[in-house]
């Protein structure tokens, strides 16, 4: 009888000993992380200033014992005998799947040196502390050092890893595995083609109208309107609730998770039942905070919707940040941004601010939350404008990486792109170059994962309609779990059993595909705009 016929526990006795140990060994690699993980989210959250030194220290010795605990000969011996097996198990299955992927990433991190696993994770914890200082006092050159040696360790370590193309294969692989490069800038350059005309048509139309083509004054229903409707004085504490009611709608368990505030929002698994999310308030705009509450909560409810059964092992993640992303940003934009939301979801404003809301439309509300306008910040860019941070980002960080362009002229060119790309121009390196968090974490190859999870958001959303078509009614009546229980089902089930690519095709039918995604932002934005077709 082959091992894909029997139960599990026949299974695990056919594997014997070895998967057994494996199994107790990555139990002890996933536990050294999630103790990492518990120092990253105090460090960003609650860690006083001068706890920076040590943390990156006790950081640095996690990751060297967590490393050398992976890639130790045990690990390779025990692949090597359970590897003869594989071709008897079910490829879908706990076992096969739990094998292939570990072999994947033993193989990948073993040709990484200790040495620079647990310079990578110092150096970053550092430079964390003086991104936060430097971006407050937009002083670039106390940050360059530090960015210099990051992208130096990510040379090395993407020379270790190997590569067939490009040395950013190998960078970009650890976030989403098997994607190239040039993959990756194929599709890059489909968006480009299509969003900077999309761009600079909505900047001409609302010199002479509103949203639909009306010709807008201020309290109306037009853009701006929804420009003057958003800013006005929305109390923190308000806010506040209001996130916990968007969270509540989405089905976030607060049994096992919480909500915190950080600079820059983020959310990070502690344990299978603590999840934790990162919110930043922003007074004088409750959607900034709403949608970066909605966005985190996207991400928590793929962690809390991957089954315990797969915990302290390495199945126990997402497929990909990209993935990953494709989560929050459909829950952040394909439903946040939606009339049929806010059908549901004004009223719950109004109650928390009626002073600001009172008598406010789901049209104009509708029409305010989605408006275009070209900013310096990519977190708070709309849906239109948004992957052209990204790929602005992609574009400078293979420069820096290829050696064509010096770190010391990064905050040059990222604004010569800014120019290109958006037609403006930052006033200064904290609305520019210094904005983002990822550099100092040693985070390059990442941000293409945004814009990845940008196109699944609506291929997902797609398929989620044509298999659930009262989705959209469901939203509408405040029934948010009808999605998530989708999303439950047919994405997070898998945890990392399968690579992206597989996923994508598993719960779609078809590859990664842009035109789904450029229908979507097209469609919506023409008619917000009165565009023609």
């Amino acid at each position: 009888m082959a091992l894909s016929e029997q139960s599990t526990a026949d299974v695990r006795s056919e594997l014997g000993k070895p998967f057994e140990r494996l199994l107790e060994i990555l139990g002890e690699v996933d536990d050294l992380g999630k103790a990492g993980a518990v120092l990253q989210w105090d460090h960003q959250t609650y860690m006083p200033k001068g706890g920076a030194a040590g943390r990156a220290q006790i950081l640095g010795t996690l990751a060297r014992l967590s490393h050398q605990r992976f890639t130790s000969d045990e690990v390779g011996e025990l692949l090597a005998q359970l590897a003869p097996a594989l071709s008897k198990l079910d490829p879908s299955g706990f076992e096969a799947s739990l094998i292939r992927v570990t072999q994947r990433e033993y193989g990948r991190f073993k040709k990484l040196p200790t040495r620079l696993v647990e310079e990578q994770a110092r150096v970053s914890s550092e430079a964390q502390a003086v991104w936060v200082e430097a971006r407050q006092n937009q002083d670039f050159p106390r940050f360059q050092p530090y960015l210099e040696k990051l992208f130096a360790l990510a040379r090395e370590a993407a020379e270790h890893l190997g590569y067939q193309e490009d040395p950013y294969d190998a960078l970009l692989d650890l976030y989403e595995p098997g994607l190239r490069t040039s993959e990756v800038a194929s599709l890059f350059a489909t968006l480009k083609a299509r969003l900077v005309p999309l761009v600079n048509a909505i900047t001409e139309a609302k010199q002479h109208r509103s949203p639909g083509g009306q010709a807008g004054k201020a309290g109306e229903a037009g853009e701006a309107g929804g420009d003057s409707l958003l800013r006005q004085h929305f109390d923190e504490a308000g806010q506040w609730e209001l996130g916990l009611r968007a969270l509540r709608a989405m089905g976030f368990d607060f049994e096992r998770g919480r909500q915190d505030r950080s600079a820059h929002p983020f959310t990070i698994t502690l344990a299978p039942g603590d999840i934790r999310i990162t919110t930043r308030i922003v007074p004088d705009d409750f959607t900034s905070a709403l949608f970066s509450t909605m966005h985190e909560g996207g991400h928590a409810l793929y962690e809390q919707g991957i089954p315990p059964e797969l915990a302290r092992t390495p199945l126990g993640s997402a497929a990909s940040l990209g993935v990953h992303e494709s989560q929050s940003r459909l829950w952040e934009n394909v439903v946040g941004r939606s009339r049929h939301f806010w059908q549901y979801f004004l009223p719950q404003a109004q109650e928390i601010f009626p002073a600001q809301l009172g008598g406010v439309t789901v049209d104009r509300i509708y029409r305010a939350v989605n408006r275009v306008e070209r900013s310096f910040i990519r977190t708070e860019a709309d849906e239109v404008t948004y992957n052209l941070h990204v790929i602005l980002r992609f574009e400078l960080e293979l420069a820096v990486l290829h050696g064509e362009l010096p770190v010391s002229d990064l905050p040059a060119a990222w604004d010569d792109k800014m120019q290109q790309y958006l037609g403006i121009r930052p006033p200064n390196v904290s609305l520019g170059v210094l904005q983002d968090i990822h550099w100092s974490q040693g985070s390059i190859g990442y941000f293409p994962t945004y814009t990845l999870g940008n196109v699944l958001s609506v291929q997902f959303w797609q398929q989620a309609l044509s298999e659930e078509p009262g989705i959209t009614d469901a939203i509408a009546r405040g029934e948010l779990h009808v999605l998530k229980d989708w999303l439950n089902r047919r994405v997070h089930v898998h945890g990392a059993k399968f690579e992206p690519r597989d996923l994508v095709q598993r719960v779609t039918g078809r590859p990664l595909d842009p035109q789904p995604y450029l229908n979507y932002i097209e469609t919506k934005y023409r008619e917000l705009y009165g565009l023609g077709s």
